[in-house]
């Protein structure tokens, strides 16, 4: 067996979703109509949203992914778009017979507020046969999305779930895991989780998931309590194996080690009428934070990373943002600070250095950037003057 060290790359498999993306003007009352604003049809999902976000940072980083797809409309845009993007697609599966999994996700833009209507397809008849890690020389899987697949939420041989048996078998073959949730009632996100923290090496959550496994759930859209929020992540960290736990919120993160000191970063703060949505924000974060440890990245540098391909995630323009989250401060608009700009949006003549311009990140194409600018990126906005 390859050891650990010797092993480069990821493999995202479990859920491979088309997101129908409508932007609405608000949630309408019962029978009442309002308007579509916009809409697409995208790939969405951990399996998609990771693999393409990590391929994007570093194409020279082989990634695989394994999901299902029906023999439709749906299934062939992913497939297309997975084809695209230069991943191994040997694992992902097109079936006849069966409608692709897919999301109905309304976003209103009077309050930003997301509503997702799922369909679960494909996703439903996915078990841990599909998953084949025997030929594989991946050092991270990352899985997901618990409660929204049947027959791996429901026990499986000897296992409590699918998910601890695909998750043990990974292990077995020396690949390092880690494993994403989705919106779901604290108890049923409890009982499919909980048994599979023992098998994780990493869990990159946020405040509402990591209050659900501690036993203490809070409310959508409380204020944030970041003590709070360190407790939570230190007991669910005591009731798991894993080696890393990171628990992200609108002004930053909290991750804490195998005994170490918890260590709180704050986000970038973004002007709010540069946000073109936050659907996939937590996918662009745990794309940061598995790179870095994929990379042996230090950690500290690892979370600037992540909440800084955030901002790339949803953004149609992201110029001059002057402060972040967590009381760091960027530099001036006359100083050497990037300014991240869209040509479509922006005069080119008006940005700073070329080493710090978007060509193009189209709503589609939310992650095409170029790296060395991520890079920069992180070194200038964490750095205080």
């Amino acid at each position: 067996m390859t050891s650990r060290e010797d092993r480069t790359g990821f493999i995202a498999g479990g859920t491979w979703c088309a997101d129908h993306n409508k932007l609405i003007e608000r949630w309408p009352e019962e029978e009442e109509l309002v308007l579509i604003l916009g809409e697409e049809v995208r790939g969405g999902g951990p399996a998609c949203n990771l693999a393409i976000g990590v391929k994007r940072l570093d194409p020279q980083i082989p990634v695989a992914t394994i999901g299902l797809l029906g023999q439709d409309s749906d299934g062939h845009i992913l497939q297309e778009q997975a084809q695209r993007e230069g991943l191994d697609c040997s694992g992902l599966l097109m079936l006849e017979g069966h409608r692709t999994t897919f999301t109905d996700a309304f976003t209103a833009q009077d309050n930003d507020r997301r509503t997702h209507l799922y369909y679960p397809g494909t996703s439903g008849i996915l078990t841990p046969d599909h998953f084949d890690f025997s030929d594989t020389n991946a050092r991270i899987l990352h899985l997901g999305l618990p409660g929204l697949h049947e027959r791996m939420d429901a026990a499986w041989k000897n296992e409590p779930n699918g998910w601890v048996a695909v998750l043990r078998k990974a292990q077995s073959a020396g690949i390092e895991t880690n494993l994403e949730m989705c919106s779901l009632p604290p108890e049923q996100l409890s009982r499919i989780v909980a048994p599979c923290l023992t098998h994780l090496d990493y869990l990159i959550i946020n405040e509402f998931e990591v209050a659900a496994l501690a036993g203490r759930p809070i409310m959508p859209g409380a204020e944030t309590d970041i003590d709070a929020c360190v407790a939570n992540a230190r007991d669910v960290l005591e009731a798991g194996a894993m080696r890393l736990i990171v628990a992200h919120f609108p002004s930053g993160s909290v991750a804490i080690g195998r005994g170490a000191t918890p260590l709180i970063t704050p986000s970038v703060h973004i002007p709010k009428d540069a946000i073109a949505g936050s659907n996939g924000a937590g996918d662009a974060f745990a794309c940061g934070v598995l790179y870095g440890m994929h990379q042996s990245w230090a950690l500290d540098a690892t979370l600037q990373l992540a909440h800084t391909v955030v901002i790339h995630c949803h953004t149609e323009v992201v110029a001059d943002a002057l402060g972040t989250g967590g009381g760091y401060e960027w530099p001036s608009k006359n100083s050497i600070a990037p300014k991240l700009q869209l040509a479509s949006k922006i005069e080119l003549s008006e940005i700073v250095p070329n080493r710090f311009r978007i060509t193009q990140l189209t709503f589609l194409e939310q992650w095409r950037i170029d790296r060395k600018m991520i890079y920069e990126i992180v070194i200038h906005s964490y750095e205080k003057l």
